[in-house]
C-alpha cells in the first residue's frame, strides 16, 4: 500500500471538499467519519499524515491524536477545529499535532500547512523515532532531557526561555502574538504593554547566535508578533 493521507471529519461537505482538494494535487486519500473507522486504517498502515476533525462521533479528537502518536510518532496531524482559543490550540500541539487550523478555513492554507507538516516529518526522522524530539534547521530540543543542542553543542536556557522556543519550535510556521506566547509560557492574562515576552525572545536569539550566527532563527512579523524563520 502506498503512502497516503487519512481525513478524519464527519461532516460530508467538509470531508468532500477535502478530499477533492488533496486528490486534486496527487495525493491519495483514505477517508473515515469516526474515530474507530481511523483506528481501522491505522492498524493497516499509518498514513503520512492525518486530517484530524476534534468533534467526531465516539472517541474524541483529543483521544484519537494520541492513539495515532502511539501507532507512529513520525505521523503528521493537522487538527482541525471551530475552537479558536489559545489554550485549546497549544494544548493539542503540546499533545502531539503538528499544526492547527480553525474553521472555516481557506484550501490553499490548509495545502500549504499539509505540505510543511509533510516537510518538517520527512526532514526531522529524529522525531519520530524518539517522539520526544523537537528539531527545527540545526536546533534539537530532547523533550525528556529538557536539552537544546544547536549544531551539536548544549545552550542553557532559562524555563521561561525553553518554553517560548517550544511553543515556536512546536509550529513553526504559526506566528504568536505576544499574547498566545505569554499566557501560554506565564499562564497569566496578558495585561497588553509587558515587555517581558521581548526581552525573553532577545535572550534566546542571542544564545543561538553564539554558536550559529550566520542562522536567523526566530523571525519578527512586525505588528504581529513571533514565528520561526521558515525561508
Amino acid at each position: 500500500m502506498q503512502d497516503y493521507i487519512l481525513i478524519v471529519e464527519d461532516d460530508n461537505g467538509i470531508h468532500h471538499m477535502m478530499k477533492e482538494l488533496l486528490q486534486g494535487n496527487g495525493y491519495e486519500v483514505k477517508s473515515a467519519y469516526s474515530g474507530t473507522e481511523a483506528l481501522l486504517y491505522l492498524e493497516k498502515q499509518a498514513p503520512q499524515a492525518v486530517i484530524l476533525d476534534l468533534m467526531l462521533p465516539g472517541m474524541m479528537g483529543e483521544e484519537l491524536l494520541s492513539e495515532i502518536k502511539k501507532a507512529d510518532p513520525g505521523t503528521a496531524v493537522i487538527v482541525t477545529s471551530a475552537k479558536d482559543d489559545v489554550h485549546t490550540r497549544v494544548e493539542l500541539l503540546r499533545a502531539g499535532a503538528d499544526d492547527y487550523v480553525v474553521k472555516p478555513f481557506d484550501t490553499e492554507e490548509l495545502l500549504a500547512r499539509l505540505e510543511a507538516a509533510l516537510r518538517r516529518c520527512a526532514k526531522d526522522g529524529r522525531q519520530a523515532e524518539q517522539g520526544k524530539t523537537l528539531c527545527f534547521k540545526d536546533i534539537v530540543m530532547d523533550m525528556d532531557e529538557h536539552r537544546v543542542t544547536v549544531s551539536g553543542q548544549e545552550i542553557s536556557l532559562t524555563k521561561r526561555e525553553y518554553l517560548i522556543l517550544e511553543l515556536l519550535i512546536s509550529n513553526p510556521n504559526k506566528v504568536f502574538t505576544k499574547n498566545n506566547i505569554y499566557e501560554s509560557v506565564w499562564n497569566e492574562e496578558f495585561v497588553g504593554e509587558d515587555n517581558a515576552v521581548n526581552v525573553h525572545i532577545s535572550n534566546i536569539r542571542q544564545k543561538l547566535a553564539r554558536v550559529n550566527d550566520k542562522e536567523t532563527y526566530i523571525q519578527t512579523v512586525w505588528g504581529i508578533g513571533f514565528k520561526m524563520k521558515t525561508l
